[in-house]
């Protein structure tokens, strides 16, 4: 016997939760590190990040940066949400941090994922297309493209956040390295 409920959506409703990729709408500010030289990359929001709770206190963000948070293709929330991350060879962000796991799969290129160990060393791991690594809520991670060839060709990186309003913020160490820069400048 079945127990689960069903639910039946009408075409219209059902065409709601279909994002082509094409059509999708990309962001590459809003982020503390997003002018940040080497850090730039273009942000996809595709399902769900509406903005967390505490945006903007203490550092604390959208892991897809404000704007991008309100404007998902497909407006759910439904436990997790799940984005693209298009750059060129060399850039990604600075270490950040989520409460949530955060998963990185790669559609074309490689994508080195770095972590920080109870050290402070950095480790990592380069994944090719359809490669997965998940990070646990807490864990000091980034992502960069490292794809050899032309380094003006973009890549695009798949990556799926758990949660409805998930919250990130860049370590410390970074935040100083992107105010350094002059590519932030921190609130007053």
């Amino acid at each position: 016997m079945e127990q689960l409920p069903r639910l039946y959506l009408a075409k219209d409703d059902m065409m709601k939760r279909v994002a082509k990729f094409k059509d999708l709408v990309g962001f590459d500010g809003g982020l503390p590190d997003s002018k940040m030289p080497g850090c730039e990359r273009t942000l996809f929001n595709v399902i769900g990040f509406q903005p967390p709770k505490g945006i903007g206190e203490g550092g604390v963000t959208s892991p897809v940066g404000a704007d991008a948070a309100r404007l998902a293709a497909i407006k759910i929330s439904e436990g997790f949400n799940l984005g693209y991350c298009k750059a060129k060879p060399g850039h990604g962000p600075e270490m950040h941090n989520h409460d949530t796991n955060e998963t990185f799969i790669p559609m074309t290129g490689t994508w080195r994922a770095s972590w920080e160990d109870e050290n402070g060393a950095v480790e990592a791991v380069d994944l090719g297309p359809l490669d997965v690594v998940s990070f646990p809520p807490g864990m000091i991670r980034r992502f960069e493209n490292v794809t050899k060839g032309d380094p003006n060709a973009e890549s695009i990186l798949m990556f799926v956040i758990g949660g409805d309003g998930p919250r990130a913020e860049f370590t410390d160490q970074a935040m100083a390295r992107v105010i350094a820069a002059g590519a932030w400048a921190p609130a007053k």
